[in-house]
């Protein structure tokens, strides 16, 4: 299968299946022409890939969930970690849209007088929201 037609199947623009052959995620078996050609089982693999980004994995996580020979060896620890670490934001996400519609619906005469407002901006000065963001909104 060329290039071309694993794009088509895919949805994976051809720039980034050569990013990924680069990167060693996959591997074309040889050319036709200037295309590169691909095993039909390179969807598959482009679709462990495409739920590794989906789950928040970086490239380099990716790679190491493929053996040298081409089959998956994917380390469940690696998959608990992540399913704790996306726990950990699903948390921090509902308590920030909670905080959100609370100063949405507030009763207040201004957010400044809302006193979850108040505890929503004590806590983004202090470092529990945001780039810091090492706790989360739960104390609120």
């Amino acid at each position: 299968m060329d290039i071309a037609e694993v794009a088509r199947r895919s949805g994976v623009p051809a720039s980034t299946l050569r990013f990924y052959e680069e990167k060693g995620l996959i591997v074309s078996i040889g050319r036709r022409g200037l295309r590169r050609v691909f095993d039909p089982r390179v969807l598959e693999r482009l679709a462990l890939i495409a739920v590794g980004r989906a789950s928040g994995f970086s490239l380099d996580e990716i790679a190491l969930m493929f053996a040298p020979d081409g089959r998956s060896r994917i380390d469940r620890r690696m998959l608990v970690a992540k399913a704790e670490e996306l726990e950990r934001t699903i948390r921090k996400l509902t308590d920030m849209r909670d905080g959100l519609r609370h100063a949405a619906a507030c009763r207040a005469p201004s957010h400044m007088e809302c006193p979850t407002f108040r505890r929503i901006l004590r806590a983004a000065a202090s470092g529990a929201i945001g780039a810091r963001g090492k706790k989360n909104l739960a104390v609120l």
